[in-house]
């Protein structure tokens, strides 16, 4: 039973951010993730849009966390070597009356601090836009908003986080909480984690954890979303990140340019109860190519290579970050829904805010280690850089996924990193995210993951237990 100053329940984006950020000081501090890697939870069914703050209420705190957010991801980004990509963001409207709610938008957006916001006119859209809708009129410009990945984001927050000195357990699901004179004793399948402060950024969870500590005004209803993946061949079919009008709970169907060149359309907003129900249908694939089509005609079911539903966990109109005054020590980060992921540097700050106003002693480390080494991919630099990389190592010029372009080089330094699965491979490197699905690369990876880990085919896992790929021992076949 190790003592830590802070236990942070949770690693997502939001506790992995908490994480890092708690790392710039002398302090112990611990994640628990129940999944076997980070950013499995929702994080990963994120649309990696980092938002300007343009669709948030101004008196909100999502709102202004979002603004600072998106500020703060600039330096986030280059300290860890993220593939940030300032594409902008275009809120479309298609008659009279939807453009007079984008100059109510444009002065709410003001309000909060966006910066650069501009109102551009149908000429501009055929300019700018030449796919998108002839019956578009003009367009809300917000150019501050960028594409991330999700995945990359939360397991670089991690890996920095552990490099200065935060300790992670995953495969750690949190199975009670008892409240202690100095602190809180966390059980988990490890054996108990002992500390003085508790951080709920459980997501989807962070109901059952507060409850676990006596509050009880926390109920977060999962919001399931359905996205649509596109073949990289439609990379340019936009320009910006392009979206409707919003309504009252979600920000509508969107054609999103992703940093990794797939163009994404979605997601669908539905209001569920079950916190595992990832499923699709066909009822949603129709709602999203609607939705698309109206803003850009020419997309068609046939370009779609995958698809998936991610699960946001709402707790009402805005985020909920507070320390629990009737759970001394207690900071709970709950409803982080979009835009979650933006906001998620600005959260963390908060949280350190918090915990230091209810008494946690932050003393700066001497050295902070704020930067770390980009991964490179091959899909992502001239092949003039990649011909220099094969000479200096072959293995860069092994290719294990064709549809992207991964070599061994980049699955063997995701393993190196922390990948322990076929789906934290892909996370990292895109190997097996083509239109193929993996079936070019998905044995060979195996092999290398199990070579990796040193472990047999038969424990090589999708996304952790109860996801094996190989039955049986292979000597047996």
């Amino acid at each position: 039973m190790r003592p830590y100053d802070v236990v942070i329940i949770g690693a997502g984006v939001v506790g992995a951010a908490i994480g890092r950020e708690l790392s710039r000081y002398k302090l112990t501090v611990a994640i628990l993730e129940k999944s076997e890697e980070v950013g499995f939870g929702v994080s990963k069914s994120n649309s990696g849009i980092i938002h300007p703050g343009t669709q948030n209420p101004t008196g909100s705190l999502k709102g202004r966390l979002c603004v600072e957010g998106n500020r703060l991801m600039r330096t986030l980004a280059r300290e860890l070597g993220l593939d940030f990509k300032e594409v902008g963001e275009l809120i479309v409207a298609f008659d009279e009356e939807e453009t007079f709610r984008l100059n109510e938008l444009k002065k709410q957006a003001e309000a909060l601090g966006v910066p650069r916001l501009q109102i551009v006119d149908k000429k501009w859209l055929e300019e700018h836009e030449p796919n998108l809708s002839r019956e578009a009129l003009a367009a809300l410009y917000a150019p501050t908003a960028a594409s991330i990945s999700p995945y990359r984001l939360v397991f670089d927050l991690c890996e920095n986080a552990i490099q200065n000195g935060l300790e992670l357990f995953t495969e750690s699901p949190v199975q009670g909480i008892v409240k202690t004179r100095d602190g809180f004793d966390v059980q988990t399948p490890r054996g108990v984690f002992r500390s003085r402060f508790l951080v709920n950024a459980a997501g989807l969870y962070a109901d059952q954890i507060a409850r676990m500590v006596g509050v009880t005004d926390v109920t977060i209803t999962p919001r399931k979303g359905e996205e649509f993946i596109l073949d990289k061949k439609r990379e340019h079919m936009a320009n910006h990140l392009l979206f409707p009008l919003p309504s009252k709970i979600s920000k509508g169907i969107l054609v999103i340019k992703t940093s990794d060149g797939n163009p994404m359309i979605g997601p669908t907003a539905q209001d569920i109860s079950d916190k595992e129900d990832l499923s699709t249908s066909d009822d949603g694939l129709k709602k999203v190519l609607e939705g698309a089509q109206r803003m850009i005609p020419s997309v068609s079911a046939d370009d779609i290579i995958a698809y998936f539903a991610g699960l946001r966990p709402v707790a009402g109109e805005d985020f909920i970050i507070r320390h629990e005054n009737a759970v001394a020590g207690c900071v709970t980060a709950a409803g982080i829904q979009s835009p979650g992921l933006t906001a998620a540097p600005a959260i963390a700050r908060m949280v350190v805010r918090i915990l230091k106003d209810h008494g946690l002693a932050l003393k700066k480390k001497f050295f902070f280690r704020a930067h770390q080494t980009e991964l490179r991919h091959l899909f992502s630099i001239p092949f003039s850089v990649t011909r220099r990389l094969i000479k200096k190592d072959p293995s860069c010029g092994d290719i294990v996924c064709r549809c992207e372009m991964v070599s061994a080089k980049e699955v063997r330094e995701a393993i190196e990193r922390g990948a322990k699965t076929l789906d934290g491979i892909k996370f990292r490197t895109r190997a097996q995210a083509g239109r193929c699905h993996g079936s070019f690369c998905t044995t060979r990876v195996m092999k290398i993951l199990a070579e990796g880990r040193k472990i047999p085919l038969t424990q090589v896992t999708k996304r952790g237990k109860g996801s094996q790929i190989v039955a049986g021992d292979r000597r047996d076949a």
